[in-house]
């Protein structure tokens, strides 16, 4: 049996009061849409349509060519967004899933029970409902007495009795695909808005005596869609706290939750412990037994096992196993932190490799630099990375000491074993194992004091 989907993501969003496209608001660190395409991806679909409109690039340059694309140049209802993808699907077999693009908290196992329900209950058609305790504003599910779909009444047209119907529609849908695109044309829109809704499809079905299933989803805040910025950051919080407690279930500790946010794509691996007022942003992996925060902010990283990370900013770069960075550390894109090395207050690092068991412990910036292993980087280091034109590299070798406030002029090497003295301003290459003496002779001028109150 093949599975299809056709994703409705054409609409403005005029209620969000936004330059950027509805569905490419981010929820939990990436767009709405993505966060749909991606659960469908995972079941192996025949064809995944999404149906655009308004904003089309933004949404075509984001996902480019993971699916199809069906273009509804004017937004008149839900119905006629579908049939903008009938050059795709109108003459396929199996069954078509129909959901919105504003909708990052579905699942995938719903998802695949309202296919598997569609199919045991032989349907033509099969509604997404929840049940819910106030379900004003949405469509009633009214059922027959063998259980199947009568109708689905809108809040404006609903008596006082069908108004108690607790059984809501999520606006998600499974259909039979050709007899969805057969019925699409029946559809009329004479109503308020002058519009073509999909859900009259279900009454076209059932004048032709076709069974319409309904199918309940045990959390209704899978169906909930984003219309504006309260819902944006409804679903926000109810996403960040799903993800949370994916990683508690998995053997990760997070000390508080409700202050600990982490994105949907981010990996933690066991035994690690993620402090409040932490960020773990976009594709950062985190291994196990790792000590994350308090208020650390990672973006993109890889942090390999036995980490302790504290205060600190990192992005774009990688920690290795058992390094220490913090607290207030930044550490920029394209860096590289060594086995067991440290990373101290104040210490910046961009585009930097600092070796395994090397120590950059406090007040200090390295910008492309080497540093190689068991070397110590004094307080106050700076390597001068900027002639003005170009960025300069530094290189410091394995074993070398580097004293406090020492300024290394790039381009600029420190050999193997070297130290540098204090206060001193490298200009020069240092040879192995080489002492490099580069500040003026301390000169002491008597009386000077006594001259200075005269004048």
């Amino acid at each position: 049996m093949s599975v299809h989907a056709v994703v409705l993501a054409a609409g403005k969003g005029t209620r969000m009061k936004s330059n950027l496209y509805k569905v490419m608001h981010p929820v939990c660190g990436k767009p709405m849409i993505e966060h749909v395409v991606d659960l469908l991806e995972d079941m192996a679909l025949s064809h995944l349509v999404v149906v655009i409109g308004h904003g089309a690039e933004a949404v075509k340059e984001h996902l480019g060519a993971r699916v199809e694309y069906a273009f509804q140049p004017e937004q008149l209802g839900t119905a006629h967004a579908v049939s903008m993808s009938s050059p795709i699907l109108q003459d396929k077999e199996g069954v078509t899933i129909v959901l919105n693009g504003d909708t990052p908290l579905v699942r995938k196992e719903t998802l695949q029970k309202l296919v598997l329900h569609h199919l045991s209950k032989q349907a033509a058609a099969t509604v997404l409902t929840s049940i819910v305790d106030d379900p004003t504003g949405y469509g009633r599910i009214i059922r027959d007495e063998n259980g199947d779909v009568r109708k689905i009444v809108e809040e404006k047209d609903a008596t006082l009795g069908q108004k108690k119907v607790c059984e809501i529609s999520t606006g998600i849908f499974c259909f039979d695909n050709q007899k969805l695109f057969q019925s699409l044309p029946q559809i009329k829109n004479d109503n308020a808005q002058g519009e073509y809704y999909l859900p009259d499809v279900i009454a076209i079905l059932q004048e032709q005596s076709y069974t319409v299933s309904a199918c309940i989803c045990e959390d209704p805040d899978e169906g909930t869609g984003v219309n504006d910025r309260l819902q944006l950051a409804h679903t926000e919080k109810l996403l960040r706290k799903r993800i949370n407690e994916g990683h508690m279930r998995n053997g990760v500790t997070i000390i508080d939750p409700a202050t600990t946010y982490i994105e949907a794509d981010v990996q933690i691996g066991q035994d690690s412990v993620i402090y409040p007022g932490s960020f773990l942003c976009g594709n950062t992996r985190i291994a196990e037994g790792c000590r994350i925060g308090p208020h650390v902010h990672l973006t993109d990283c890889q942090v390999d096992q036995g980490v302790n990370l504290s205060f600190s900013t990192v992005a774009g770069s990688a920690i290795h196993a058992q390094a220490s960075v913090g607290p207030y550390a930044y550490i920029r894109p394209g860096s590289d932190v060594g086995v067991g090395a440290k990373v101290g207050d104040f210490v910046e690092l961009k585009n930097t490799r600092l070796g395994d068991y090397s120590k950059v412990s406090h007040l200090s910036y390295l910008g492309d630099s080497e540093v190689g292993s068991h070397v110590n980087i004094g307080c106050g280091t700076i390597s001068v990375n900027d002639d003005g034109t170009t960025k300069q590299k530094t290189t410091i070798e394995d074993h070398s000491f580097i004293g406090c406030n020492v300024n290394l002029i790039a381009p600029v090497t420190v050999g193997a074993g070297a130290y540098v003295a204090a206060g001193s301003t490298i200009t020069d290459h240092v040879p192995s194992k080489a002492l490099a003496i580069a500040r003026e002779r301390q000169v002491n001028k008597e009386n000077y004091r006594k001259k200075v109150e005269m004048t």
